[in-house]
């Protein structure tokens, strides 16, 4: 009696979304890093004239731009796990959610960024203001660039794209969100917290 082996194929493992987006959301990383090295050897430099440019900063509103960006974090991923289920209409929710929370971000911050401006502080006031401000924009044209990929993505979908679990483009979309959101977790203590 001879029995037969039925070989099940795993599924291969591989990173979500595009592998370019990988490689760019790599160099971005190298580049937020390089920038963090920067202001903290210049920090080390004169703690002082950083320690007294943070008692200007708003904290608070920061705290609600974290929270902002996190939530649009698990909304982007409830979005790609929604759409590869073949939930649309759900998905599409999520996708709004995130664009929403980085809405909230840019007012917030065009807020914070308008109040500074107001008392004089620019790029040339002293080393912190220029890092301050220079590492908080060049993160806020990220959240823009998110906001922009995360509009392309439902566009796309109310287009009918993404079906039958074609869901490349919506892991691209989430995994360059989570990168906005890592850089700021790190720039967020970095800049407004640790003394």
């Amino acid at each position: 009696m001879m029995t037969t082996l039925t070989l099940q194929a795993t599924p291969q493992k591989s990173i979500p979304g595009d592998l370019a987006m990988w490689f760019f959301i790599l160099a971005e990383l190298l580049v937020f890093g390089v920038l963090f090295i920067c202001y903290g050897i210049t920090r080390f430099a004169d703690p002082a004239l950083f320690n007294a440019g943070q008692t200007h900063l708003h904290a608070g509103q920061a705290a609600w731009n974290t929270l902002f960006l996190i939530t649009g974090s698990g909304t982007a991923v409830l979005a790609a796990h929604a759409i590869a289920r073949l939930q649309y209409r759900q998905g599409s929710i999520f996708l709004v959610a995130t664009f929403a929370s980085g809405v909230l971000f840019v007012v917030n911050k065009l807020m914070e960024f308008a109040s500074y401006l107001g008392q004089g502080y620019t790029l040339s006031t002293d080393n912190f203001w220029m890092f301050y401000l220079f590492l908080t924009f060049f993160h806020f044209l990220h959240v823009i660039l998110g906001m922009v990929i995360i509009a392309a993505v439902w566009i796309k979908l109310q287009q009918g794209h993404y079906r039958n679990g074609q869901t490349a483009g919506v892991e691209t979309a989430t995994s360059y969100w989570h990168m906005v959101d890592l850089v700021w977790i790190v720039l967020f203590p970095l800049v407004y917290l640790i003394r």
